[in-house]
């Protein structure tokens, strides 16, 4: 049984996708996709010795050693082009999964969809994906426990932004008017409110300039939310 996090993840992977789980872990992802009759190949891969040890023993326990491949190694430096489709990258930073992309471009060029599951940072992701031949086609909030996590799809496309906001705040989740979005915007505009008040009183240029920069944030912030209410899709 998936969390909501890693569910609404593998809701965005098409029927019949050759799949490569960047980072599996313990390799509940693939298990669900095989299960489910989502995916009949799926690449698990992880950097880490015992977390890919703990995924081959979930797969033998389910008999699925000649469906899912496990792979140790770093990002998508062990997958071949053309061996899958679809690159599911989840519960890391935004700035590694860029890199982790950014070293796997002739992998990329086989690619038709990627699920991306920052822990931060998305706003370096979607930069990437813009600037690097990829339109975000859907993207999706999850509330798990206290954390709310982003969910972006994107495919191979060209995507223009018309304000840098929406390298933080994605576009989409307003035309899919999610449920979480004013929750998701509130937490952003707290954030930013309490650093203005922390640094109201400090005089030094630094300390100004963070200040103004987050003012225009808020502002920002503030604009959105009143696009999320006027938006009629």
């Amino acid at each position: 049984m998936l969390g909501s996090r890693l569910a609404e993840i593998a809701r965005q992977i098409p029927k019949d996708a050759r799949v490569a789980d960047i980072g599996t872990d313990h390799g509940l992802m693939p298990v669900y996709l095989v299960k489910n009759g989502i995916s009949s190949r799926i690449i698990a891969t992880d950097i880490s010795p015992g977390s890919l040890s703990k995924a081959r023993d979930l797969i033998v326990k389910e008999s699925l050693e000649g469906i899912i491949e496990t792979r140790i190694g770093s990002g998508l430096k062990v997958i071949s082009p053309g061996e899958i489709d679809t690159v599911v990258i989840a519960g890391m930073g935004g700035l590694l999964i860029s890199s982790i992309l950014e070293d796997g471009a002739d992998v990329l060029e086989y690619v038709h969809r990627l699920v991306l599951q920052p822990m931060g940072n998305t706003d370096i992701v979607r930069k990437w994906l813009t600037d690097n031949g990829f339109a975000i086609e859907g993207e999706s909030l999850v509330k798990e426990g206290r954390h709310i996590y982003e969910i972006i799809v994107a495919r191979p496309g060209y995507q223009e932004v018309s304000d840098n906001i929406h390298y933080e705040i994605g576009l989409k989740l307003i035309e899919n008017r999610d449920p979480l979005f004013k929750e998701f915007v509130g937490i952003k505009i707290k954030k930013a409110q309490n650093i203005i008040n922390r640094l109201k009183n400090e005089k030094t240029r630094n300390a100004q300039k963070v200040m103004e920069e987050f003012s225009i944030k808020l502002n920002k912030y503030h604009e959105v939310l009143r696009c999320f209410a006027q938006w009629r899709g």
